[in-house]
């Protein structure tokens, strides 16, 4: 039979930190919950450190915007071309369906 007595040094609640973002949680080990919880404290960057994120947001967006470019202008290519294709098929198919027609007419 278990006894309600806590051993000597066993604490209810204990303290965990993340050692990655700084976070504290306090965790009741009787009824394991969360009993607490409080985000670690942010890095503040300097000035210097926040331009050059700026700049370099800047430049990919630039990049990103030259890219869709392109991609957008090699599409309306391809769109031409197989415009132009499907064109001089339907011209083929015309001129055919006319010999055909002139060859009936000179039969008759």
């Amino acid at each position: 039979m278990e006894s309600n007595r806590k051993k000597p040094g066993q604490e209810k609640v204990f303290e965990l930190s993340c050692p990655y973002c700084g976070a504290h949680l306090w965790v009741d080990s009787e009824l394991q919950v969360t009993i607490q919880s409080e985000k670690g404290a942010k890095k503040k960057a300097s000035f210097d450190e926040l331009l050059l994120k700026e700049k370099k947001k800047t430049e990919e967006l630039g990049q990103k915007f030259e890219s869709t470019l392109e991609l957008r202008k090699k599409k309306l290519e391809k769109a031409k071309a197989e415009f132009e294709k499907a064109l001089s098929q339907l011209d083929e198919f015309e001129e055919g369906g006319e010999e055909t027609s002139d060859s009936d007419k000179g039969q008759e």
